[in-house]
């Protein structure tokens, strides 16, 4: 009697299939590693196509062009990550000011930390020489990055936490710590005396607290921790 078709079950992929399926995220992983060691422009597919172990043939069945290899990388490690992050804006339940310091910490651990920061440094380097590339950057991160800020800037207005903004410039007060933090891992020597030690979570907990004694109504930020020494972030 054969099998009865609603209990057969598939004998596993074979490494070959297994291999197929890898293949995308394995493409990404080593454009990422490339595109932030190298920049855009000396990144040649070849390179990215023998560091993930296929061939130039078979990256051009994923992603048809570097252009499009590169706007894969940016989906995959920052676009792809703000209906994520507009969510946690929408469920969070503490006072304004205490938001920002979440989004500090969230943005740092997830991506301030992380490989996907030297995308900025990219960006900032090289977009006067990609308009294309650029336009799509905007559009998917920059964009979406300012919204996201202006939506908790204006929380805190709206709540009577934080003094008429405008939200136009007072974005970039918040941006200006993460994009000064990013070129710093990236480009420390040229941003850093090298007697300096960068502690990432010291130097953002300043930051916030600066920030919020200009934002916040009555001129003094929220308490805080006190900021952990160099030693204890490094």
């Amino acid at each position: 009697m054969p099998p009865d078709s609603h209990s057969f079950t598939a004998p596993p992929a074979s490494r070959r299939e297994r291999r197929k399926e890898a293949r995308p995220g394995e493409l990404l992983d080593a454009a990422l590693d490339l595109f932030v060691e190298k920049g855009y422009a000396a990144t040649r597919v070849d390179d990215v196509a023998a560091r993930a172990g296929v061939s130039k043939g078979t990256l051009f069945l994923y992603f048809p062009s570097k252009e499009e290899l590169f706007k894969a990388v940016v989906r995959e490690n920052l676009a792809g990550r703000f209906p994520e992050w507009n969510a946690e804006v929408d469920q969070f339940q503490g006072s304004t000011a205490d938001m920002l310091r979440y989004c500090y910490t969230v943005w740092w651990e997830r991506i301030g930390a992380t490989r996907a920061s030297g995308i900025t440094k990219l960006m900032l380097c090289e977009a006067c020489n990609f308009p294309q590339i650029t336009q799509f950057y905007q559009r998917e991160v920059v964009a979406q990055g300012q919204q996201l800020i202006r939506r908790i800037l204006q929380r805190g207005v709206d709540r009577g936490e934080f003094r008429a903004l405008n939200l136009d410039y007072a974005v970039y007060a918040v941006l200006s710590p993460m994009i000064f933090l990013m070129m710093a891992k990236h480009s420390e020597e040229a941003c850093m005396p090298q007697e300096i030690l960068m502690a990432p979570q010291a130097y953002l907990e300043t930051q916030i607290n600066t920030l919020l004694y200009g934002l916040c109504q009555s001129g003094t930020a929220p308490a805080a921790p006190s900021p952990a020494t160099p030693s204890e972030n490094a």
